[in-house]
């Protein structure tokens, strides 16, 4: 209007200044006047044009975006998600006058089926980026059609959005437009890991829809299982399009195996015809373990009732989905708008796929607003004259600064959080929700958190609650069932020889290893059919080594193999083995002689040299400290140098069988032969045994200790035929031909006992039974080499075998493996002779104390007679030595102590009695009468002249005493 307004101003004054340019002008004004005219009208026009009109203003400032769909809307999940996503639109724009939105966002619904075929998502796809140019595909709703849009949104750098086709075959780095609203399996197959953990289930069967949806989930799977130490020995497949039959063979295959945990994901038609031939198979029972992974726990809600019924006792895995006041509203519309579309419906409520797509468009919009779209322009394609669609095929700008736009949206949802995950285009793994039906109802037992694993609430470590299995028990199955109509068949060795551990008596396998075997299998809670199969030829000889019949069991021609089997490296390579149930090692088994020569000099074994000589020292020196306390008292002491020195030994001599006779006065020594008696005693007593010992009883010593020494000597060495005993002899450098094999215990007396073998090196168990029967004569000897003892073989990760370990186990702690031993060995036991040769006589060290004991008593007894002696003598010693020479000294404590005392000496006679002396009436401890005369050396008498200074000597009132020491050597007593 301004610009029509100055164009005829304009105008006004061009007409203005023709019309001054000359009054001659006058025809010209009706020309200025009429284009005046025109101006004014053109104005109007304008004005009128420009005018808004009411309501037209907003719409003229959005901008359309456009976003293609592709759903199945004949299934299920199609045409529920389709409802969610159009109340997604609604509710974002609801409140449109108030936010003022610049964009809104068109869908463009395209149905493809959600088959195995991805040719109509495809086409599907093309016609949506070739002719609506849409700047996002929603979609599609299977892994297999999202493989083909992937590579389509890389070409047309246009997002490709899905919310349930949550397992794409090529990683985030192949396909950048592909990007899941959806969470990640991988994060489900840690929920599912964690469940079997909690549980100690140590198999698992994966059972999966054969499509592209399990691509991955299958390898995450496995993964998880196996950082919880979990095994999957096989996976079963189902064609999405497999009839009745072709399930029913694959539900027998489950049977036939022994695992009975199964991991379900396939699609909801497929699962509900699986579990209901399933159930009809009788698999739906007791025993087993059903869970389902995320997409199949939304049956329960899609099918209801004949779901529940068929998968009563199941576990399901799905995402957790916090209850809000936004989604119960949601829930409450969403279920009014389906019913009026789907009258007649039995689906309630969105399942959680639903609950993805209505977020999904919530974020579209959002980050359509974010991105601030002006138009949809778009490059044309290089190939655009190409020959395909896909060649024609445009590049979109709009399209590439939308996906930068979504990638960044975070929002709350009815779902939860909504963050798509930095360059892994998926939402953020979160927590799951662990579900039980039972009594036709879905329950929420726990959830499932990273970091926290099973939980009743979130945050907490508190277990989940308690799951009703199939079959209506709450007991935890073990995780495995013998297969059905299964017995299992046992190989059973043919060995003959050692017959307690395994024979065969009328057909039927006999012996230890059976016992233990039987014993185990009936305290098992459940039944387990079996029959033993012998391996050999029918007439008592096998039909192969052990080694051959271990190998059997892992060609899978017996189920087991009891026997005396010992457990070794390269057997475990094939089967797995039970705990040992028999003792382990291997060792020697050698001749035993009897090492002692009884010669005359016999007699002296029992005591070492050291032990005679010390005994001979304190003989003597007991016998002269009783001498030397009693001689100056005792007459029977007293004598000749001959006589006292015999005296001397006699008396000791003699205590030693305690045939003295000499009578002891003095109490000092008496204390000191007190206590020499009792060493003797002890000595005599110790002698005798050790001598008795040595008379009667054999000191049985091995003839060979080592096998060292039979590779010195060259001696053969004998071993237990068809066992693993060369090997072993060769690794410890026994020659192959010094190598003799025997195959029972009379075949290895004989060969000891001839010395055609040195010895004989078997396990442990084979030589025990031996020496129970031929105890005496032989004895185990040398290092007892490591090996594992026997035990049972199953195949390699059989449920068994830990079944039976737990059996052996009881079995030993509540003591019935004695009793069994008991059994094999015998009740009488043989013991082990000794392997070095140490000598039995008794030695000083053992003694030793004793003669402490004994020589400090003695010198105690000799110390306080000097003393008391001494001390009565004072008089004569201690006046004398300040005026004599030392020698005159000595000579005075010669005298002293070796004249004869006859003051002290005790009276000899009998009360009653005539010819008592009555010199010997006085106490021992009396003092002496006689006077002690000094020594001449000058005189034969020993008198010492009168007038020196030297004490008289008073005369006694006793009898003549005995004759002094002096005297003895005087001439007169020569004459």
């Amino acid at each position: 209007m301004i610009a029509g307004a100055a164009a005829a101003g304009q105008l006004l004054v061009v007409a203005g200044g023709a019309r001054s340019s000359g009054s001659a002008a006058l025809p010209s004004r009706p020309l200025a006047l009429l284009l005046l005219l025109l101006l004014l009208l053109l104005c109007l026009v304008g004005a009128e044009q420009a005018a808004p009109t009411p309501g037209a203003a907003g719409e003229r400032r959005r901008v359309d975006v456009d976003v293609g769909v592709i759903l199945d809307r004949t299934t299920w999940l199609g045409n529920i998600s389709w409802a969610c996503m159009e109340l997604a639109l609604q509710d974002f724009y609801a409140d449109d006058d108030d936010a003022g939105y610049s964009t809104r966002v068109r869908l463009h619904l395209r149905d493809a089926p959600a088959g195995p075929s991805a040719v109509d998502a495809a086409s599907a796809g093309v016609d949506l980026l070739k002719n609506v140019h849409v700047q996002a595909i929603v979609g599609p709703q299977t892994s297999t059609q999202a493989k083909f849009l992937a590579e389509l949104g890389n070409k047309a750098s246009v997002p490709i959005i899905s919310f349930s086709a949550n397992s794409p075959s090529r990683s985030p780095s192949q396909t950048p437009y592909f990007i899941r609203t959806a969470w990640n399996d991988s994060c489900q197959a840690e929920a599912i890991a964690s469940l079997v953990q909690n549980y100690n289930w140590r198999e698992v069967i994966p059972i999966i829809e054969d499509d592209d949806s399990n691509a991955r989930f299958i390898p995450d799977l496995v993964d998880a299982l196996g950082h919880v130490d979990t095994r999957v020995p096989y996976r079963c497949k189902i064609h999405p399009s497999a009839g009745e039959d072709e399930i029913k063979r694959a539900i027998s295959g489950l049977k036939e195996n022994w695992t009975s945990v199964f991991v379900v994901r396939m699609s909801y038609q497929l699962a509900l015809k699986f579990f209901q031939l399933a159930k009809d198979e009788g698999m739906m029972g007791q025993g087993y373990v059903w869970i389902t992974a995320y997409g199949l726990t939304d049956i329960f809600n899609v099918v209801g009732y004949p779901a529940l019924e068929v998968m009563e006792g199941v576990v399901g895995i799905e995402p957790y989905v916090p209850e809000t006041v936004k989604l119960n509203k949601f829930r409450r519309r969403w279920r009014e708008k389906y019913r009026s579309e789907n009258p007649g419906t039995s689906i309630n409520e969105p399942i959680t796929s639903g609950l993805y797509a209505y977020d999904t468009v919530w974020a579209i919009a959002l980050a359509a607003e974010q991105a601030g779209f002006v138009n949809s322009d778009f490059v044309l394609s290089e190939t655009n004259n190409g020959s395909t669609d896909f060649d024609k095929i445009s590049a979109y700008k709009a399209a590439e600064k939308f996906r930068g736009a979504f990638l960044k949206v975070n929002f709350t949802g009815i779902s939860g959080q909504f963050v798509i995950q930095d360059m892994q285009f998926q939402l953020v793994s979160t927590t799951y929700k662990i579900i039980n039906i039972a009594g036709r109802e879905k329950r929420a037992v726990g959830v499932w958190t990273p970091g926290l694993n099973m939980s009743k609430i979130l945050e907490k470590k508190d277990g989940i609650s308690t799951i009703i299995w199939p079959g209506g028990s709450e007991n935890t199955p073990r995780g495995w069932l013998l297969p059905a109509n299964k017995e299992l068949k046992v190989g059973v060795p043919v060995k003959p020889g050692f017959g307690s551990f395994i024979r065969s008596e009328d057909g039927i396998p006999k012996g230890f290893c059976i016992d233990v075997f039987e014993e185990v299998i009936s305290n098992l809670t459940y039944k387990v059919p079996k029959h033993y199969v012998e391996f050999g030829n029918g007439e008592g000889e096998s039909n192969g080594t052990y080694d051959e019949l271990v190998y059997k069991v892992y060609l899978k021609e017996f189920d087991a193999v009891v026997g005396d089997i010992t457990i070794l490296a390269n057997r475990s390579l094939y089967v797995d083995y039970t705990l040992p149930y028999t003792e382990s090692g291997v060792r020697m088994l050698v001749p035993v002689r009897d090492q002692r020569q009884k010669t005359a000099w016999t007699f002296l074994e029992p005591l070492t040299a050291d032990l005679w000589f010390g005994t001979g020292s304190f003989v003597v020196f007991t016998g002269f400290i009783v001498w030397f306390i009693e001689h100056r008292t005792n007459q029977e002491f007293r004598g000749p140098p001959a006589s006292q020195i015999g005296s001397v030994f006699y008396f000791s001599f003699s205590t030693l069988v305690f045939a003295h006779r000499e009578r002891i006065v003095n109490n000092l020594s008496r204390i000191a032969v007190v206590v020499w008696l009792f060493v003797v005693l002890i000595l005599q007593q110790s002698y005798t045994a050790s001598l008795s010992s040595i008379l009667t009883v054999e000191q049985l010593q091995p003839t060979v200790t080592n096998l060292d020494e039979v590779i010195r000597r060259g001696d053969y060495v004998g071993y237990l035929n068809d066992s693993f005993m060369p090997n072993l002899l060769k690794r410890l450098k026994i020659n192959e031909t010094k190598m003799r094999a025997f195959s029972s215990p009379e075949e290895y007396n004989d060969a000891l006992s001839t010395g055609k073998v040195a010895v004989i090196v078997d396990e442990i168990p084979y030589l025990k039974v031996f020496l129970a029967k031929y105890c005496h004569n032989y004895t185990m000897v040398g290092p007892t080499y490591k090996f594992d003892g026997f035990g049972y073989a199953f195949p390699r990760g059989s449920p068994l075998t830990p079944e039976i370990s737990r059996g052996i186990l009881e079995l030993a702690s509540n003591g019935r493996m004695d009793e069994l031993e008991k059994k094999l060995y015998g009740d009488t036991s043989c013991p082990d002779k000794d392997d070095s040769q140490t000598s039995s006589s008794l030695t000083l060290h053992s003694f030793l104390g004793l003669f402490i004991i004994t020589g400090a008593s003695s010198l105690l007894a000799l110390i306080l007679h000097v003393i008391i002696t001494l001390y009565d003598h004072r008089s004569n010693w201690i006046n004398g030595s300040g005026q004599i020479s030392w020698r005159e000294l000595l000579a005075i404590l010669v005298k002293i102590f070796h004249e004869r005392d006859s003051a002290n000496t005790p009276d000899e006679e009998v009360p009653g009695m005539e010819d008592i002396d009555p010199a010997t009436a006085e106490s021992p401890w009396s003092m002496s009468n006689h006077v002690i005369e000094n020594v001449d050396s000058d005189t034969d008498t020993g008198s010492t002249p009168e007038g020196e200074g030297t004490p008289g000597r008073e005369v006694a009132n006793q009898g003549p005493g005995p004759l002094s020491f002096a005297y003895m050597h005087s001439e007169g007593a020569m004459e």
